[in-house]
């Protein structure tokens, strides 16, 4: 197998996709050759116009640049991708015709990662390519904000020498590497290279170096140092961190063999020649150590924008969660209030249902005995008459018109009775919840007369009925609202007689046809009713009454009939003309069609 097969412990693509930017097509044919061997894709352009085309369609794992091209220059080309955000992160290896320092230095100022002779052995061109893919796809080109940390720089120097300086040759230079680098903002620390430097903890960490330039002999503990590396950059890459770039200084002999290539089978990133000019050998240091720098920033703005991401779904879920807790109480008050009214109107249906019954009862048991006494009471009464024709003494005259005198007294006691009757069974119909034509004064009066013992001598009840006389509708807005609300006002001024000492009150009932509406209005001169109280009278089981007096449903099964006729209630100051107090003024008001018979509510059962 040869050695450029061997296994580097990086991931790469499984096929990776190569662009090749070569204007020579013999050329170009024979590096696309080596790379379909190798197990690349390879996709081919003439120029960088053509490769920008290219990359639209599919962006590559690597773009291979030859630096002369035609039209748009491969360092251009290299410009321009590094501007994209979207090409950016693209390893870039340059193709050149020698390998000039000038020519070196404009390539890599240009955006390229590395270059490479095009007279150079293929096997190295493969393994420059996967040293470069190797790096991963996160690569990012390095930014203003990347800068503000100095790179840290290690060089390593081989133990042969003795000065422990880090000239590369005999021949000392005027400027060493480590000013040179020094000179360009880094951080560079010289240590002579031992194996016990690599199991201390300065290889990871956030002191970590960012890069080691190694110079590399020719024997075998070169390579083994090189591989000890490489394990210690994995555990760094499995911990979940960046690892530090090497570049290895071999002998220029050396380099220009095809065995060089066995530090990039070790682990080497980089390699240069021990002859290479100071300020190429700087530039390319300083390229690596910026890709460090850049992979590390980015994976800590990749770190960031998760939490931050996390933080954010934390957020929202929060945030849904108040939302749906706040509409389930929402929904939960509703239904509570809902269950409050149904209540009241079970109570309320129980009520009515069981005084229903027991009105009728009472009517039928009553009546009976009242028919058959005013029956015989007109039997007596004949009789008497007869009495009186027979006997001719003033005695038995005076004793018979005595009793036809208090017979019809009892008449009038037993018609009273049975006009009562009739109003409670009037009262007690069960079919109530049917739109039908009620007679509107005659219902006010059943009402009245069923409240006649609150009533009594004391309040005076006033009437101004300008409405039409049938209005059909249920029949409990006139039995059951006009009742409790009357029965409140009667109430009122009762306390308002007890407190002041003046058995006079007035009740004044009005009804009127205004624009489409037929409206019922109950005022008083009572006490009045206080505002902060008007919206809460109309809820179920709430009185303003003594305990005991009071069951507070009256209203809230007035406000029930209204919103069946899909009407309303409001409550305003009497202001009675001549009024002893403020009093309450009761307005119901329900929306009516006009027929031929007359207003017909709108509305719908209850």
């Amino acid at each position: 197998m040869p050695f450029f097969e061997a296994d580097y412990h990086a991931v790469m693509p499984e096929t990776p996709k190569v662009l090749l930017v070569e204007p020579d097509e013999v050329h170009s044919r024979r590096i696309s050759r080596v790379l379909s061997r190798q197990g690349f894709s390879v996709v081919r352009s003439v120029s960088g116009e053509a490769a920008l085309v290219a990359i639209e369609r599919s962006i590559p794992d690597l773009v291979v640049a030859c630096s002369d091209l035609p039209g748009m220059t491969g360092g251009q080309l290299a410009r321009r991708l590094r501007l994209d955000a979207l090409t950016r992160t693209i390893p870039i290896l340059m193709l050149t015709q020698d390998a000039s320092a000038g020519l070196e230095r404009e390539g890599l100022e240009s955006g390229a990662d590395a270059y490479i002779s095009k007279s150079a052995h293929p096997d190295l061109l493969v393994l420059r390519m996967r040293a470069l893919l190797r790096e991963g796809p996160e690569l990012v080109p390095v930014d203003e904000a990347a800068r503000l940390r100095r790179a840290r720089i290690v060089i390593v120097n081989s133990p042969r020498n003795d000065d422990g300086d880090d000239e590369l040759s005999d021949d000392a230079p005027e400027t060493t590497l480590g000013e040179l680098l020094w000179r360009d903002g880094h951080t560079v620390t010289s240590i002579e290279r031992s194996n016990d430097l690599i199991e201390g903890g300065w290889l990871r960490g956030a002191d970590a170096p960012d890069c080691l330039v190694i110079e590399l002999g020719s024997g075998r503990e070169d390579l083994e140092f090189c591989r000890l590396l490489d394990a210690r950059r994995q555990v760094v890459l499995e911990a979940g961190g960046i690892p530090f770039r090497t570049l290895g200084i071999v002998e220029a002999a050396r380099f220009r063999r095809q065995s060089s290539g066995e530090f990039f089978e070790a682990g080497i990133d980089d390699l240069v020649p021990s002859d290479i000019a100071l300020e190429a050998l700087a530039l390319r240091i300083r390229t690596l150590a910026q890709r460090r720098m850049a992979q590390d920033e980015f994976r800590q703005q990749e770190i960031e924008r998760q939490q931050n991401a996390l933080a954010l779904e934390a957020a929202r879920a929060k945030a849904e969660m108040a939302e749906a807790l706040s509409q389930a109480n929402t929904e939960l008050a509703r239904t509570n209030a809902q269950l409050i009214q149904a209540q009241a109107k079970l109570v309320h249906t129980a009520k009515m249902a069981s005084l229903g019954e027991l009105v009728a009862g009472i009517a039928h048991e009553i009546n009976n005995p009242l028919a058959f006494t005013i029956a015989h009471a007109d039997t007596v009464s004949r009789t008497l008459r007869s009495l009186r024709a027979l006997e001719g003494s003033d005695e038995a005259n005076a004793l018979t018109e005595k009793g036809a005198a208090r017979l019809d007294s009892m008449k009038l006691g037993l018609q009273r009775i049975q006009n009562l009757v009739l109003s409670l069974r009037r009262f007690s119909r069960l079919d109530e919840s049917a739109f039908q034509k009620v007679d509107v004064p005659a219902a006010l009066e059943t009402a009245l007369a069923l409240l006649a013992h609150k009533l009594g001598k004391g309040i005076e009840v006033l009437r101004d009925l300008q409405a039409p006389v049938h209005l059909v509708c249920q029949p409990a807005l006139l039995n059951q609202v006009v009742m409790n609300i009357v029965s409140n006002a009667a109430d009122a001024l009762a306390d308002t007689s007890a407190e002041r000492e003046r058995p006079q009150g007035r009740i004044v009932i009005s009804s009127a046809m205004e624009e489409g509406r037929y409206e019922i209005t109950i005022a008083d001169d009572g006490p009045g009713l206080p505002v902060d109280l008007r919206a809460r009278v109309f809820e179920p089981f709430f009185t303003t009454k003594p305990v005991g007096t009071g069951t507070g449903l009256g209203l809230a099964i007035a406000y029930g009939v209204m919103e069946a006729h899909d009407g309303t209630i409001e409550i305003t100051d009497a202001n009675l003309p001549g009024g002893r107090g403020v009093g309450a003024c009761f307005r119901l008001s329900i929306p009516v069609r006009m027929t031929e018979e007359g207003p017909v509510a709108i509305g719908r059962p209850s």
